[in-house]
């Protein structure tokens, strides 16, 4: 038996993560990048960075196909970098080759002064 703790570490060693920062000098060079934040509808109601678009970790494999297309590089972002982390990896096993996990999530964005609507 596994605690989520090792699943949690097991998976990040298996995706691609970015820092806040990278995301950020992304954003100001003007990359394609589309921002995928997997956190639940209260928590998107409060505050979501821009443009992001928004579908909960428990609706991700159901919804992810009518919105991002397989060829789009993502960003996926949570609270703090956890839920995106399983959220990368699912989508990899989706077929989708361009997606990294936003380490830190919207709280280091925030903390950054990152922009949030």
């Amino acid at each position: 038996m596994k605690t989520g703790s090792e699943l949690l570490s097991e998976a990040r060693g298996r995706i691609t993560e970015v820092s806040v920062e990278q995301v950020m000098d992304m954003r100001r060079r003007g990359e394609r990048v589309t921002l995928l934040d997997v956190r639940d509808p209260q928590e998107v109601n409060v505050c979501k960075i821009p443009g992001a678009v928004a579908i909960s970790r428990g609706n991700l494999e159901s919804k992810i196909e009518a919105q991002v297309p397989r060829d789009a590089q993502v960003i996926i972002y949570c609270a703090s970098g956890n839920r995106s982390v399983f959220a990368t990896e699912t989508m990899h096993q989706m077929g989708y080759a361009n997606v990294a996990s936003m380490a830190g999530g919207i709280r280091r964005w925030i903390e950054l002064g990152g922009e949030v609507e």
